[in-house]
């Protein structure tokens, strides 16, 4: 190969893969590393090892890789060579085919040991996209079809070392050193984009609020996101180094990057909120709607206590009625009994025993005064009751009819109109014109709790203030459909 010059000619490149245990940098460990480093158009030399991942290899593979639980086991932990590693890919730049990948699992067996691990890193799969950008297919078996590179042994260190050697080796000859180089630089500027995209997608995205969607092959939405900074959030998720297996799946699926502008915070916390539960992403998981929820109602019984009843149905005008939202039966019941352990309250008036003759169960505890036995006076129970109980009451809503809450982006010159019903965000205008014409008959809107939970905090909370809210004629029985179950 002719000599190099320029960066071609001056850096030295550490053609590097791994074979692991599986695809999750965080639970899945290295079992083989294969390094060929080149400089100016030459080897100039490698390093290779097996390694014990401390953890059993799974059939499937060892049927993959050939590697097997026999070959690892007096091989070194990655602990005893992580200085001999470091050595060798000192001011190297680091190559590799899907390059997050490999990059990732490096720099997580360092973050075992408490160390630190940064390079340069170029990725061929970029490299191939970026000098043929008319072929769909980049992975490794591709290239070797396409390309006619020598037979290697696939799924072997030293054997996709040598293959992707091969195909940097031959888009030199094929391009010229230039083009190659000239490709590189921009890949290595822009080293934190997943492969399948655009290396200028950064370059499209704005500086403001609003949410952001990310789509894989056949267009499947992956995942919805919100920021006060589009940029910089969806920078910061390709910049991470596979914190988690939900990141690294996503960076290798993502195909495709949508946003929507908002003109602050809460429209972006609300739209994001919308998207997800409405479209469904694979990987949100959080705050996807639950089937129905539950709440809880106080109410006195024959003898005058106050007992706790769970509730499903519950009437949007009179939320002051009730208190906690929970997401099913279970999770209700666990904050019933955190509320009698913490309060001394009778098991039988919180429903979380069967109303019987004789004592609940915290009664033989000596947690209970005895209101189920009649023993307590029934005026300080109910008083005891409602103080236990006082924190978790939802907020009643404060307006006749809906509201309108004007955020707006004056450097953008922006504005979201967010129309607020009982703490459900019905809709979003663009324009005050818009609320004249605004009709609510028809609309069926779900209250949600997480909704509920940001738009109590913006009306109620230390930044109330900052809004300006309109107050809209309350509509009549059939011009909005509020429904009695809430999701």
């Amino acid at each position: 190969m002719a000599e190099m010059t320029g960066f071609l000619g001056s850096e030295t490149l550490a053609f590097i893969d791994l074979e692991t245990t599986g695809g999750n940098a965080i639970h899945d460990r290295i079992t083989e590393i294969g390094i060929r480093f080149w400089r100016d158009g030459e080897k100039v030399g490698e390093w290779q090892t097996l390694l014990n991942p401390e953890q059993r290899i799974s059939p499937f593979i060892e049927q993959l890789t050939g590697i097997n639980n026999a070959m690892v086991a007096d091989a070194p932990r990655f602990s005893e060579i992580a200085d001999a590693l470091l050595e060798q890919l000192d001011g190297a730049i680091f190559v590799a085919h899907n390059a997050r990948f490999d990059y990732g699992f490096i720099k997580a067996e360092f973050r075992r040991l408490g160390r630190l691990f940064t390079a340069k890193v170029l990725c061929t799969v970029k490299l191939s996209r970026r000098l043929y950008p008319e072929h769909r297919r980049h992975n490794m078996d591709a290239l070797i079809a396409r390309h006619q590179l020598p037979a290697v042994e696939r799924h072997r260190a030293m054997g996709d070392v040598s293959a992707m050697l091969a195909f940097f080796e031959h888009v030199i000859a094929e391009k010229g050193g230039s083009a190659v180089e000239e490709a590189a630089r921009k890949l290595l500027k822009h080293a934190s984009v997943p492969p399948n995209l655009s290396p200028d997608i950064l370059s499209t995205l704005p500086e403001c609020a609003g949410v952001y969607r990310f789509y894989g092959e056949n267009d499947v939405l992956l995942y919805v996101g919100k920021s006060t900074n589009i940029l910089q959030r969806v920078a910061s998720h390709f910049s991470g180094d596979h914190g988690s297996h939900k990141a690294m799946k996503i960076s290798q699926s993502l195909q495709r990057v949508e946003w929507t502008e908002t003109a602050g915070e809460l429209g972006a916390l609300l739209l994001e909120l919308k998207q997800i539960k409405t479209l469904a992403p694979l990987y949100n998981r959080r705050s996807r709607p639950a089937k129905k929820l539950v709440s809880i109602q106080l109410a006195e019984n024959a003898s005058g206590y106050l007992q706790a009843q769970l509730v499903r149905e519950l009437e949007p005008h009179r939320l002051g009625d009730y208190f906690g939202l929970f997401r099913n039966k279970s999770e209700a019941e666990r904050a019933l009994k955190g509320i009698a352990a913490k309060n001394d309250l009778c098991n039988q008036m919180l429903g979380l025993e069967p109303v019987r003759e004789g004592p609940c169960f915290q009664r033989t505890l000596g947690r209970c005064k005895g209101a189920c036995e009649g023993r307590e006076d029934v005026v300080r129970y109910n008083l005891r009751m409602q103080i236990a109980f006082h924190n978790l009451r939802l907020k009643t809503w404060p307006w006749a009819g809906p509201v309108a809450l004007i955020e707006h982006n004056s450097v953008r010159q922006k504005i979201d109109i967010l129309v607020i019903y009982n703490w459900v965000h019905v809709a979003t205008l663009h324009d005050e014109s818009e609320l004249a014409e605004l009709s609510l008959r028809g609309q069926s809107v779900a209250f949600d709790l997480d909704s509920y939970k940001l738009v109590v905090k913006a009306l109620t909370g230390p930044e109330k203030h900052r809004w300006r809210v309109i107050e809209l004629p309350t509509p009549s029985a059939p011009d909005i459909l509020m429904p009695h179950s809430f999701t």
